[in-house]
């Protein structure tokens, strides 16, 4: 093989290239590409919501037991009666949330869900042994925010709870004391609506498919409810991931948030996502609140 020499200036030119991609500045994506697998957990099969909606399109929530344990308890409940099967979609209001359920709120619930109160939307921390990431940073909505096993929270001195972040899912109420059972949910499309932290019970995230809901017709009618004449959309079926056959299961993977040590990948992606550096940034904020920090999620590989 004849092998041709390569220029000096050319040489030269290559070496300067890689000398600057090697001094590149880290950004957020780059450092959750480059996180090792033993960064990784799978999600349980169980906190897998799987909603498919008019068209075949899927939806996936990955639920929050720790958080919200007993509309948790009522979600899995109604999932395996198949009761969301022929419900519809009927709200959509814009900069705000999407809302599902039995638009005539006459469906007959199945046996077995739980009571439910204004005490459910926090969790006690006493006798709790929570390992908490941090995020150093003021929040207007609580005294301290951060990571608890890959869920942001917010806290106080006495309880800990979910915040209202773009893709968190709700649960629909009536006004106090009702505080819902679960079978009427939301998820939210805008900007996040933190004034609801702690008069919803938040269940879980959307971690695939928020385009589905998002690009929605927005309802005309009062707080974007869709009126008679409008497209309700019709949801096909919810299942949880467990009850369905291995084949077709959706698998989870989210990042672990535990600060091992000073600079793994996730305190690392947290530093960026406050301080960013790389090309397009000429001033680094100093700062990120909690739902412009979101944990990585991605299908396992």
């Amino acid at each position: 093989m004849i092998r041709r020499a390569v220029p000096a200036l050319t040489m030269l030119t290559l070496c300067a290239a890689s000398a600057a991609a090697a001094d590149k500045p880290a950004t957020p994506v780059a450092v959750v590409a480059a996180a090792r697998a033993s960064e990784w957990r799978e999600i349980a099969a169980d906190d897998l919501l799987v909603m498919t909606i008019e068209g075949g399109r899927r939806v996936v929530i990955q639920l929050a037991p720790a958080f919200s344990p007993t509309h948790v308890g009522n979600m899995r409940t109604l999932a395996k009666a198949h009761w969301w099967d022929g419900t519809s979609i009927n709200r959509v209001q814009d900069n705000y949330v999407v809302q599902w359920g039995d638009v005539t709120e006459k469906k007959p619930m199945p046996p077995g869900l739980s009571p439910t109160s204004s005490a459910d939307y926090v969790q006690p921390i006493a006798n709790r042994r929570l390992r908490v990431t941090p995020l150093p940073y003021p929040d207007p909505y609580a005294p301290s925010t951060g990571f608890v096993a890959g869920w942001p929270v917010a806290m106080d001195g006495d309880g800990v709870w979910l915040p209202h972040c773009y893709g968190f899912v709700g649960v629909g109420r009536n006004n106090s004391p009702d505080a819902g059972t679960g079978a009427e949910l939301y998820a939210v499309i805008g900007q996040a609506p933190r004034q609801l932290d702690r008069n919803i019970a938040v269940v879980g995230r959307v971690i695939e498919g928020m385009a589905h809901l998002s690009s929605l017709p927005r309802g005309s009618g009062e707080l974007g409810f869709y009126t008679e004449a409008e497209h309700k959309v019709p949801i096909v079926s919810v299942r949880l991931a467990s009850d369905m056959p291995a084949a077709e299961r959706p698998r989870f993977q989210v990042m672990n948030t535990e600060a091992n040590s000073e600079w793994n990948s996730f305190t690392h992606y947290l530093r960026l996502r406050a301080n960013r550096k790389d090309d397009f940034y000429d001033r680094p904020a100093g700062g990120v609140d909690l739902c412009n920090a979101p944990v990585p999620v991605r299908p396992v590989p």
